[in-house]
């Protein structure tokens, strides 16, 4: 069979949702990820969306679906502006047609059904994924990275060290780091640290007084953080809420989800916007999370490496990331400068 024949037996088809929930979701459960989470994926991304409606691309051989990709709107601001942003999701492809055709026919449906709906793609595929996407015309624009701090050292030395030296160690360890934590958060204003079940108002306020700058920017307010976490039944997230002792405004907030023993920040945002954190509010955090029982700390934020000297400061360290890539599909030229200056965390991802 020649390609050309190869690629008449496929056709590619947008999804009518809800209606072919049924066979995506038949389809998922053997091609991606955790079946127990694929359908409140797929209402919450694709049916409960309340920045736009989502589009899911399908690929079909014969009458069956064997492969999907799909795209959600988000909210961003380039150039101080909101654009129309749309994140790459669920892309998958059965097992037994996963070679380059299909893929790119998939993807290809799925930019040309997307132009004139949105002003920019973008995703997080993993590496294998790159030469695929670059041939569609993204480009890489950085990496989502992944940053540490341990809090109880002697979690972690035990799987190299008897744990009677783990411990002896790491409790030696974790003193050293109290007393470093508590000589850098001098001087600093006194802070309040409440953990909230949701999203608080205050969000709001602070979103809009903080510097949004010129660069790539996810819109990180209340709205944002209600549908991505408290309606979410795929996520179990807290709200560390910082806020000023004398006059109650909220300087800082993070979004924790708690897994095991190890805290993570989906979303964060604070009085100076893309400026930068200021360290002793990520100590808070610190020290917050070290009343919780917490081991260690993380989160996934794609920067410049000067926005991050907060989080460097209070002790965290830079870990592995995955790429970010996107296409501009706006009416005017692709920007210049689009991956010099840009702020995005887990919030702004795929499940």
């Amino acid at each position: 069979m020649t390609d050309g024949d190869q690629a008449a037996t496929y056709r590619t088809a947008l999804a009518e949702l809800p209606r072919d929930r049924a066979e995506v979701l038949a389809f998922w459960r053997d091609n991606l990820g955790d079946p127990a989470r694929h359908a409140g994926k797929y209402d919450g991304f694709y049916l409960g969306g309340p920045f736009g409606p989502a589009l899911l691309q399908l690929l079909r051989h014969g009458d069956a679906v064997i492969g999907t990709c799909g795209v959600g709107a988000r909210r961003m601001l380039w150039q101080g502006r909101e654009i129309r942003a749309g994140l790459l999701a669920d892309m998958a492809v059965d097992a037994r047609h996963r070679t380059l055709g299909p893929a790119l026919m998939l993807q290809e449906a799925l930019v040309a059904a997307a132009a004139g709906r949105y002003d920019l793609l973008y995703g997080f595929p993993n590496r294998k994924s790159l030469p695929v996407v670059r041939r569609l015309g993204y480009a890489v624009l950085g990496e989502l990275s992944r940053h540490a701090r341990v809090l109880q050292h002697a979690h972690y030395l035990r799987r190299r060290l008897p744990h009677w030296l783990a411990a002896l160690l790491g409790n030696a360890l974790d003193a050293w780091h109290i007393l470093l934590d508590g000589l850098r958060a001098l001087p600093g204003r006194s802070v309040t640290a409440t953990w909230s079940e949701q999203a608080d108002p205050r969000m709001d306020a602070l979103w809009q007084a903080s510097p949004h700058g010129d660069g790539l920017l996810g819109v990180h307010d209340a709205a944002l953080a209600r549908w991505r976490f408290d309606q979410s039944p795929l996520a179990s997230v807290r709200y560390l809420l910082l806020g000023d002792r004398r006059d109650g405004a909220l300087r800082a907030w993070f979004a924790c989800e708690r897994r095991d023993r190890v805290l993570q920040v989906r979303d964060y945002w604070s009085e100076r916007g893309v400026e930068g954190i200021d360290h002793r509010l990520v100590l808070a955090l610190v020290r917050a999370a070290r009343r919780e029982g917490c081991a260690s700390v993380t989160l996934e934020c794609a920067a410049p490496a000067a926005r991050m000297a907060g989080w460097r400061r209070a002790g965290f360290v830079l870990r592995e990331g995955q790429p970010v890539v996107g296409k501009w599909l706006g009416a005017s030229p692709a920007p210049a400068g689009l991956a010099r200056d840009w702020h995005l965390t887990e919030a702004d991802a795929d499940e």
